[in-house]
């Protein structure tokens, strides 16, 4: 089997980093890409940090067990498949599936803080950063997290301001420039989706 082609990719909140993705890997064969999400990687909620105000902040790097993200990236990219817990966002109402991660011609690493662990940045051969204006990825947040996950507006509004707006000038924008593919996102990412599916379909061998 060909050595994995590692295609990370990020962004800020709500710059269409799901949908993009759901796009991108759409354009292939399941047996030509897989996924390892950053979202997998969360350590437990007793373990997160809580703001002056005691909120949890799930927007730092110290939420996520980088050391085990690297890892499976690692064994990935060397051609072993890894299992593990899908991680639910505390949702009760959700039981966790057994997630299988297989070696792949393309595999994508994804996630806000894929650049800023250097453990994990290190092992991509592309990086692709999703980007948008601020206002549209504010307005694309209160339309999720209202809709999808019942946050009412002051509690979004809080935790944009308080914990997602610091992140990214911090921990995300800094990263933009070491990107080899910057998507603009703000109406759409066709034209950014087909110049990144045709270059990967050259990494694959017949």
């Amino acid at each position: 089997m060909q050595k994995p082609y590692i295609v990370g990719i990020t962004g800020g909140s709500a710059s269409g980093k799901t949908t993009f993705l759901n796009k991108l890997l759409s354009s292939f064969s399941p047996e030509h890409i897989s996924l390892i999400s950053q979202d997998n990687y969360y350590k437990p909620r007793e373990y997160q940090t809580k703001d002056q105000n005691g909120v949890i902040n799930f927007d730092l790097p110290s939420c996520i067990d980088d050391d085990a993200y690297a890892e499976d990236v690692r064994k990935v990219s060397q051609g072993e498949t890894v299992y593990r817990t899908e991680y639910t966002f505390n949702n009760p109402g959700v039981v966790p599936r057994q997630l299988e991660f297989k070696p792949a011609p393309i595999v994508v690493v994804e996630g806000i803080f894929v650049f800023y662990f250097e453990e994990v940045a290190k092992l991509m051969d592309l990086k692709v950063y999703i980007d948008a204006k601020e206002y549209i990825k504010l307005q694309r947040r209160i339309t999720r997290d209202r809709i999808e996950r019942g946050y009412d507006l002051d509690d979004v509004l809080y935790r944009y301001t308080n914990h997602v707006a610091p992140t990214y000038e911090k921990y995300i924008k800094p990263y933009k420039h070491d990107a080899d593919i910057i998507v603009p996102n703000n109406n759409q990412f066709e034209k950014g989706l087909q110049v990144l599916t045709t270059f990967l379909n050259s990494k694959i061998q017949p």
